[in-house]
């Protein structure tokens, strides 16, 4: 076929929400109406599915089987009803309430609108010229769109540079990159097909995500060509063109929308949350263990709060090489006594594992005779580099391999009382196309899809540690993943490189993937690779890692020094304060989390998600919201002792430090002391704390509850989440919240504190705290107020219930 001949569809039937259109060559599309925001273009040129299953699709799930989900199959969607016209000669039209899809036959040219506060809005015009490839050119998936010069691009996972994808090329390969510059590095770690557009003129957003596990690359307008006008477009080195249009009036519909798609993000336990402890360099010591143990004698003599330790794939080494599920037993005699120890402290341990064996581990017999590896096509495991030796990825789409990985989960790791799997070195890079997979039966080039072993790898570790303890939520951490990884783990940005240029971009790294649907996240605090961060550095990394919800602070720097909270004497004092805020602020970091596996909200996201009517959020800025109610304002230069920050028009911002309020829309100057990082509190929030006093092994917590009330009052109402922090029964409703609710005036406020739910949370008192000068009388129907004190920072209100 020449592309001067571009193919002729007709509508061959329609089956209720599925469309099947087919033109005379054999090429076929199908069109899915799923929701009234959601509405589906599959374009199959040879006339069949390359890759007929899915990982990645679990509208509103937990889960999606281990096979696969079939391509076809529309559970979970709700099927609205829509309206179909085909009264213009040669165009089929459908609506549903938020999208109208024209399509014209010739060439399957599809014009895209949404409705937006009543009126139809143009959106999205596949280009004029070959917007797909029927065979033109080779065997790749080609979608190419008309690029408007008021469109700006968000998301795409995890990816360096600005906020905006305007004018770059991006490669998504999943790859090791270590020591990654993040302003230009590309490809990295994740695989996420996903990106937001945002039309400037019309003020409005719609999203695009490209169901595929190949490797692919985004063209958002650095390509130009003349013969076709100003165009974006996708490529995919395999499998099929499967397109999910999500309409949204603001980036916050589409971000959660994408990720009710794409599946639930799993609510981990509590301590999941708090500071972990992590380096290289304990566990490739070869006095590992007593590395290992002077880290829990420095939290003790320096009083830091602690939760869990990342354990370095060191305690795994023969020689100086990693061997997954091995124990070495001169570094670590006795691992069940090693692991109690920390237990006993309060810490648990994130044991490193990775899925590749080297060609002289212990097991590697034995998994090859199993047939257990990525396999040549004459049965031999496929060889590929990994760290500074070869041997084999382990393959997950084969039944037995995914049992024996968890088996040695099970007893390699979790009977000898670790508890959690750090999935590391999972980007399984597998260059050659001759390795196959097998495919759940059904062989299929490793290359084509090698997302899907890291996906599977983890569903496997999360499945083992499930199983092993069925009345607790496990906790992961993934480095690398794709589109669906939410629904297992907590990730993190990679082996990052030690510098001011990358805590200002992980930042955007960081907001990019959380508007992707994956906002469990956070950075290696100080820098992992590269030179050991000056005081300054890793002071001002550590004020922005609190606010992450991963806060690890890890390290391999090259002069095998460690980055931890007491590396430099001088600071220690202000780490251990810093540390004990995000501690304080663990309620509402649990409560986002909580938010956000309930209801698809991100816990961390740019300011132009919940202020899209603010074109100055749209702007590039090192700005980072915490929830709906805090932003963070993080320093990212040195020599800095305050901070310019813009705040978004549409809410006034309290200071948290000094209660200074300040109207949005306008510029403003903070201080950034070296004991305090920059924060601002959105007025009319009630803000969840624990306020009890917490010391090195010795948990507490006493709720309280600060309160950022408009000067005129008016009506508030907080519902904050609680439970026992880690059990399973969270999901059976096993749960309670605190309800608070404020009616407040000029000169009044009257608050009201109720313990409800389930299992409703037990306390005698709270504790009510308001901005030093708001000296409002406080009134309450369901308590009695007890103290009523004025303190410098805080006014505290106590309150007996009941």
């Amino acid at each position: 076929m020449s592309v001067s001949n571009p193919p002729v569809f007709a509508l061959s039937r329609v089956d209720g929400h599925h469309l099947h259109l087919q033109s005379k060559e054999g090429h076929q599309a199908h069109v899915f109406v799923l929701e009234d925001d959601i509405v589906r273009v599959m374009v199959l040129p040879d006339g069949a599915l390359r890759f007929p299953r899915t990982w990645a699709i679990a509208p509103g799930a937990d889960d999606v089987p281990r096979e696969g989900r079939d391509r076809f199959d529309v559970s979970g969607f709700s099927l609205p009803k829509f309206a179909l016209d085909q009264d213009e000669p040669g165009v089929l039209q459908l609506t549903t309430a938020s999208i109208r899809l024209r399509i014209r036959l010739s060439g399957l040219h599809c014009d895209w609108e949404t409705r937006v506060e009543g009126r139809w809005c143009p959106v999205a015009s596949d280009r004029p010229t070959q917007a797909y490839n029927f065979g033109w050119w080779d065997n790749k998936v080609y979608h190419y769109l008309q690029r408007e010069p008021d469109e700006m691009y968000f998301g795409l996972g995890e990816r360096a540079g600005e906020s905006n994808r305007m004018g770059q090329s991006y490669r998504m390969c999943n790859v090791d990159p270590m020591g990654y510059n993040a302003r230009t590095s590309d490809p990295l770690y994740k695989h996420i097909p996903f990106y937001i557009t945002w039309k400037k003129k019309p003020g409005v957003a719609f999203g695009l995500f490209y169901d595929t596990l190949s490797e692919c690359r985004f063209d958002m307008g650095r390509e130009l060509d003349n013969y076709h006008g100003h165009y974006r477009y996708f490529v995919a080195e395999h499998g099929d063109l499967d397109l999910y249009f999500i309409a949204g009036a603001v980036p916050a519909d589409v971000t959660r929308r994408y990720t009710w798609l794409t599946g639930r993000p799993v609510f981990s336990p509590k301590w999941g949350l708090g500071y972990s402890g992590s380096t290289m360099t304990y566990t490739d010591a070869p006095n590992a263990q007593e590395r290992m143990n002077e880290f829990l004698d420095g939290c003790s003599q320096h009083d830091i709060l602690c939760d869990s330790f990342h354990l370095s794939s060191g305690y795994t080494s023969i020689g100086d090489k990693r061997y997954v599920f091995n124990w070495n037993r001169d570094k670590f005699p006795d691992p069940k006594a090693f692991v109690e120890h920390y237990l006993q402290h309060g810490v648990k341990l994130c044991a490193n594992i990775k899925p590749c064996l080297l060609r002289d581990h212990p097991r590697y017999a034995e998994a090859e005779a199993a047939g257990l590896f990525v396999r040549e096509p004459d049965g031999t495991p496929a060889q590929v580099q990994f760290w500074d030796e070869t041997g084999a990825y382990l393959d997950f789409t084969n039944p037995a391999t995914y049992a024996w990985w968890q088996a040695r989960v099970t007893d390699a790791l979790l009977d000898y009382g670790i508890a959690s799997t750090w999935n590391d070195n999972n980007e399984f890079e597998i260059w050659s196309d001759k390795p196959l997979a097998h495919g759940f039966g059904s062989p299929w080039p490793a290359t084509q899809a090698r997302p899907l072993q890291t996906l599977l790898m983890i569903k496997a570790s999360f499945e083992a540690q499930r199983a092993h303890a069925p009345g607790q939520r496990p906790f992961l951490i993934s480095r690398s993943g794709a589109a669906g990884m939410q629904r297992y783990v907590q990730t993190w940005s990679g082996d990052n490189y030690t510098s001011w240029e990358t805590l200002r971009y992980n930042i955007k790294m960081a907001m990019g993937l959380a508007l992707s649907g994956v906002s469990n996240t956070g950075h290696d605090i100080g820098g992992f690779a590269g030179p050991a961060p000056e005081p300054e550095l890793f002071l001002r990394w550590v004020q922005h890692g609190i606010f992450l919800p991963r806060f690890s602070i890890h390290s391999w720097n090259d002069d095998k020094t460690v980055n931890e909270p007491w590396m430099y004497p001088q600071i220690t004092p202000q780490i251990r304060e810093l540390i004990r805020l995000r501690y304080r602020l663990m309620p509402y970091l649990y409560d986002l989390l909580w938010r956000s596996h309930r209801h698809y909200e991100p816990m961390i996201r740019p300011t132009l998600h919940d202020f899209p009517q603010d074109p100055r959020c749209f702007e590039e800025n090192d700005d980072m919201l915490l929830g709906a109610q805090l932003l963070v304002a993080s320093v990212v230069e040195p020599g800095q002792r305050d901070r310019e920050v813009y705040l978004p028009k549409g809410a006034c911002w309290v200071d948290y430090w000094s209660g200074d309020r300040h109207e949005g829309g306008q510029t403003i100057v903070l201080p950034a002391p070296w004991d305090r990082p920059p924060l601002l509190v959105r007025e009319g929030s009630i803000l969840p704390l624990n306020l009890a006093e917490q010391h090195f092994a010795q948990a507490a917590d006493q709720r309280g509850f600060a309160l950022f009330v408009a000067p005129e009052g008016g009506q508030l109402r907080y519902d904050c989440f609680e439970d026992d922090g880690a059990s399973a029964a969270v999901h059976e409703g096993q749960h309670g919240e605190w309800q608070v609710e404020i009616r407040a005036d000029a000169h009044a406020l009257q608050v009201e504190v109720k313990a409800a739910g389930a299992c409703p949370p037990q306390a005698d008192e709270i504790t009510l705290l308001l901005p030093a000068r708001d000296v409002r009388r406080v009134t309450t129907p369901s308590g009695q107020i007890i103290a009523d004190q004025a303190g410098v920072q805080w006014r505290e209100v106590l309150v007996r219930l009941g």
